[in-house]
């Protein structure tokens, strides 16, 4: 079984993804990434997983991205962290395509939710509980269905960071291991 990973930022749940699968016979394929300077970008090429940089107009187009993420022919892609719309184009021809929310949707999902900004509106509507959700992706953002979804306390004096600190927690005991079980219910594309 492959897995492709898209990140846009410092790249650690794509870590932990990656140190999970370590001796099984689960290959991370590829790291695709849209950020000129994101750590994931260090963290990938520390674990020897190669290295996709793209930009806005190829994944607009579609011309690169398509044929090199073809050529990788993933059982899985796993968004760990990537901040764009995944296209219509790209998920039917990959119908399985997984992400992690932090927040329990549908609360607090859909465009621009996402990092910070979805730890301060949490913060900012007096939530008594927040979490994270793992779910498929689909043609909307945030809308696909949901697999998982784990929550933990937030105490009145939390701040965004706090928040962001206890979700980052849940992501890393969560992540890799809803992704595992997800492939068992794939079948292999080889």
């Amino acid at each position: 079984m492959k897995i492709v990973i898209f990140a846009s930022g410092s790249g650690s749940n794509a870590e932990n993804i990656v140190n999970h699968f370590i001796g099984t016979s689960i290959q991370i394929s590829a790291i695709f990434c849209n950020v000129e300077g994101a750590g994931v970008i260090q963290r990938a090429e520390r674990l020897g997983i190669p290295l996709e940089l793209f930009n806005k107009e190829e994944w607009t187009t579609g011309d690169r991205i398509d044929l090199i993420l073809s050529s990788y022919q993933p059982d899985l892609i796993v968004l760990a962290g990537f901040l764009w719309k995944f296209p219509l184009r790209l998920l039917s021809k990959f119908p399985h395509v997984l992400n992690v929310h932090p927040a329990l949707l549908p609360k607090f999902g859909g465009k621009g939710m996402y990092g910070m900004n979805v730890h301060q509106a949490v913060v900012d509507a007096k939530e008594i509980e927040t979490g994270i959700t793992i779910h498929w992706v689909n043609e909307h953002y945030d809308e696909g269905a949901i697999i998982f979804q784990a929550t933990c306390k937030i105490d009145p004096n939390d701040t965004p960071m706090d928040v962001a600190q206890k979700i980052h927690q849940l992501e890393g005991e969560h992540f890799p291991r809803i992704v595992e079980e997800v492939l068992k219910d794939i079948e292999p594309k080889s």
